[in-house]
């Protein structure tokens, strides 16, 4: 890609830029994957997206649809080429279309992300709660794990009653057609757990050992269209079952947990993990809070683009968290009381994000700083740690090479700002 710049009187500067014939497919292609990952759009083996397209959604011509897409995916690669940090994400304009075989011209009107200044750099201060491990914490994975090997065993014949336990024989069909995957000789069952619909356990309450009772009973969405479904079955209660969870000492250790010497070695083990992934999370604390110490440094004023930018981004984030976890945004924003609430809280976190990162910017300049490839594996480190090289590509291959240098930057000022912070931990509470 060609990219020429000039400054602006505005202080913004004007990027020009030649993306050629082969940076034009690649985009499109780009811009293909993410319109079937958008539209749940199966590509069979073989096939491509444009194929699939047009089978399934009658679409004749996908570059078409997905031009602007393409469009906004070369954006990035432009401003990495110049070596500019944006403030914000410009907005690409061209007067021609983006085609397939032809090279396309663009242009961005980029503001350079601004250069602040603190009033002090000085070390912080900052003061901590301690950190502790409570035997309470240990005593509770070890109640897991003695739980997770808990075992079913026979119990005093009585009827059934909510909240037992019980060794069942069960034969379920649908519409005349046994359900192998739900029928059983013999599976214990839990009622009060929700494994089975409500209309299920209720019949069998009451049930004695030894009788048999035939019944129908609905499940939502298992029937046709997404219909409830009506299932029938036939059920015995073999036996009732009481629930054993073994204590944990030396012998039972030696026999399932043979990795540890004894139940003294499993608890300190336990201890150590806590210790190590608690140490993790305090380390982070407090970078967090040196960080907002310093942000309480910055002066200047921040553009409303940038602070609109940058709330865009953090509620496209929220958003798609939200629906990892099926929970719809509007429901959400109830929750925080309501937009005019939710609204604050966003104006606020999205001031509190800005400031920091802006403060670490200047304390980086200011202690004169360098980024080292190290501190650039870090930063993909922090955005995928089980796979930080895959991170780092993708962050340079999308053009974002800039983000990942912004972010190494930022998090080795942080670092910097903590190793030389007074860090005052607070006396623990008497106990």
């Amino acid at each position: 890609m060609k990219v020429t710049e000039k400054k602006l009187d505005d202080g913004r500067i004007l990027l020009e830029a030649v993306a050629s014939t082969a940076e034009v497919s690649h985009a499109l292609t780009m811009a293909h994957y993410g319109f079937a990952q958008q539209m749940n759009l199966q590509v069979m083996p073989g096939q491509t997206v444009a194929q699939a397209a047009e089978a399934q959604m009658g679409i004749k011509d996908l570059d078409a649809i997905v031009a602007q897409q393409a469009v906004e995916y070369l954006a990035p690669f432009a401003i990495d080429k110049r070596n500019i940090v944006p403030a914000y994400p410009p907005t690409p304009a061209h007067a021609a279309p983006l085609k397939r075989g032809q090279t396309f011209s663009f242009e961005l009107r980029v503001a350079p992300k601004p250069d602040y200044e603190l009033t002090s750099y000085d070390p912080v201060t900052i003061t901590v709660p301690p950190l502790e491990i409570e035997e309470a914490e240990v005593e509770a994975q070890l109640a897991q794990i003695a739980d997770s090997y808990a075992e079913f065993v026979s119990d005093e014949p009585h009827p059934v009653r909510a909240g037992d336990s019980m060794l069942l024989a069960l034969e379920a069909s649908q519409n005349g057609e046994k359900l192998d995957n739900l029928s059983t000789e013999g599976r214990t069952y839990l009622t009060g757990m929700g494994l089975m619909p409500d209309s299920f356990e209720q019949q069998l309450i009451g049930m004695e050992v030894g009788e048999t009772k035939s019944f129908s009973f609905d499940v939502p969405g298992a029937g046709e269209n997404g219909a409830d479904g009506t299932f029938d079955c036939t059920v015995t209660v073999k036996e009732m079952q009481k629930k054993v969870v073994p204590e944990i000492d030396d012998e039972w250790v030696a026999k399932n947990l043979p990795m540890y010497r004894d139940a003294a070695a499993l608890r300190g083990g336990i201890a150590d993990r806590l210790g190590a992934e608690r140490t993790a999370q305090y380390e982070s604390y407090k970078l967090q809070m040196a960080a907002a110490e310093l942000g309480k440094r910055f002066k200047g004023r921040i553009e409303d683009a940038v602070y609109e930018a940058m709330q865009k981004t953090l509620v496209t984030n929220l958003r798609g968290q939200l629906a990892q976890q099926g929970i719809p945004f509007e429901q959400f924003v109830q929750s925080q009381g309501g937009e005019q609430q939710f609204g604050m809280l966003m104006m606020m976190q999205t001031r509190e994000m800005l400031v920091q990162g802006y403060a670490l910017d200047a304390l980086f300049r200011h202690e004169k700083m360098a980024v080292t490839e190290e501190d650039l594996d870090a930063a993909a480190r922090g955005m995928n740690p089980q796979n930080p090289k895959a991170a780092r590509r993708e962050m340079e291959e999308s053009g974002r090479g800039f983000a990942l240098r912004e972010a190494a930057e930022r998090i080795k000022a942080n670092q910097w700002l903590l190793d030389h912070a007074e860090v005052i931990v607070e006396e623990p509470p008497a106990k």
